[in-house]
């Protein structure tokens, strides 16, 4: 469906993306995970036609998508919704048709294809109230539907639920994941909610300082991280260099401060390395001996615990600080407190190894 290369986007002296290249196939919802200023709504805004590129390649559909002669073509197979609508004072029914009156089809489509969208996005009573009554939620839902009216067979969302409460969020996830499964609409979602983007997307593209340096499934990004800037960005608690000390077939010994740590890895003995592995992927016990296979096992100290919603973060120090992720109720069992001694086990399989310069 989409095919870029080496995509560039400047303004002035100024360097917004640079070297850009990825495909998404047809029927697949492709997320864009990156900080605030990435340039992940630059990106998107060239994937959409709005905007060209000032260098590379980038084929829609099956066509050169920089073409004067498609793109027109193009954009009208494709649609946008931005992170806040725009509704015009006009009744729910008139925003959901304008994308049609421009297109100038009769009254007849007009009306049964503005009844389907409204079907689609659960707001079927809603036709004939005016716009400027809706709540956020019901407003970007109305924005949906004016994008889905013209039938799309691509549908770019930018930030769709940023500005949301939880209860809008999750209508809007829920469509957007009908669109997918029950139509195949290929979809391409912008967005900042880590949460978000392992819910919908089937692969995600981390968009860094104007580049994507890893495009990966959601396990990848988010337990596989290809670069310590990227470990950071997707929340990676335990994130430490050390040394590789031995390496025995496939499981390497890596030196951090002293402390030793098993993984799975390659890596020979003399390389320096970074050590990555989640705070959930931390356990922790409170018995006189651990009971556990895990290959790295620890003694340590609670010095802080912090809430984190319905979690806990539990900082230990076992020579060095690791942090480990707990629900609240099992805090409550463990007794988990200040000062208090536990063991503390890590899977080698859950450890990840990069080198150190990443």
């Amino acid at each position: 469906m989409i095919d870029a290369g080496n995509l560039a986007k400047t303004y002035g002296a100024k360097e917004i993306l640079k070297d850009v290249t990825f495909s998404i196939p047809d029927g697949e919802i492709f997320g864009l995970i990156g900080p605030s200023g990435s340039g992940k709504s630059t990106l998107l805004r060239l994937l959409d036609l709005i905007e060209m590129p000032t260098a590379g390649t980038l084929s829609i559909l099956g066509e050169d998508a920089l073409s004067e002669k498609t793109r027109f073509r193009l954009r009208r197979r494709m649609a946008m919704l931005y992170q806040k609508p725009v509704i015009f004072n006009l009744s729910v029914y008139e925003n959901v048709a304008m994308g049609m009156k421009y297109r100038k089809e009769s009254q007849a489509t007009i009306e049964g294809r503005v009844k389907e969208a409204l079907d689609q996005i659960g707001l079927p009573e809603y036709a004939r109230r005016s716009a400027k009554t809706l709540s956020g939620g019901e407003a970007q839902r109305v924005a949906l539907a004016r994008a889905l009216v013209t039938d799309p067979e691509i549908l770019f969302l930018d930030e769709p639920t940023a500005n949301l409460d939880p209860l809008s969020a999750e209508k809007i996830e829920e469509i957007i994941l009908r669109l997918n499964h029950d139509e195949g609409m290929t979809l391409v979602l912008s967005t900042h909610d880590m949460l978000q983007g392992q819910h919908l997307a089937g692969r995600i593209g981390v968009v860094m300082e104007g580049r994507i340096p890893q495009i990966g499934s959601t396990v990848e990004i988010f337990h596989k991280p290809a670069t310590k800037n990227i470990a950071r960005f997707v929340q990676v608690d335990n994130i430490f260099p050390g040394t590789i000390t031995a390496n025995q077939a496939g499981e390497a010994s890596i030196d951090v401060g002293g402390t030793i740590f098993r993984a799975i890895s390659p890596a020979q003995p003399g390389k320096d390395v970074n050590v990555l592995f989640r705070a959930e992927d931390v356990t922790i016990g409170t018995g006189e001996d651990p009971v556990t296979s895990a290959r790295n096992v620890y003694q340590g100290r609670i010095k802080h615990l912090e809430p984190s919603g319905p979690f806990v973060r539990v900082i230990i120090d076992c020579g060095i600080d690791i942090t480990a992720l707990v629900t609240i109720r099992s805090a409550e069992d463990l007794n988990l407190g200040y000062g208090r001694e536990v063991w503390i086990s890590v899977k080698a399989t859950a450890i990840h190894v990069i080198p150190l310069q990443e």
